[in-house]
């Protein structure tokens, strides 16, 4: 039981960052609005947990103009998926 719990990850635990990651893994990237109305969640909030998982570098920030207007994509970083896989592989060996 021990040894499960050693892979599961604090940067996870958060339900927003957990679908962060989630939405990341499955595309390869996201930009700021559609993420936001994913996850139903403020300006401010999905700003804070996106600055969590940058900081820790599980994820890439790319930032743009399209029609003059700001554009910021975020894309997991390789670093940040297996990670993510071993936290989630982690909850999955809890379950059985």
């Amino acid at each position: 039981m021990k040894e499960i719990l050693k892979d599961l990850n604090k940067a996870f635990e958060n339900k927003t960052r957990l679908g962060i990651m989630s939405a990341l893994m499955v595309n390869d990237y996201m930009d700021f609005k559609n993420l936001k109305d994913l996850l139903d969640v403020t300006d401010g909030n999905l700003a804070s947990h996106l600055k969590a998982l940058e900081k820790v570098d599980y994820i890439s920030v790319t930032k743009e103009f399209i029609e003059r207007k700001p554009n910021t994509k975020y894309q997991a970083t390789k670093e940040g998926q297996i990670a993510f896989k071993k936290h989630i592989q982690a909850i999955e060996q809890l379950l059985k």
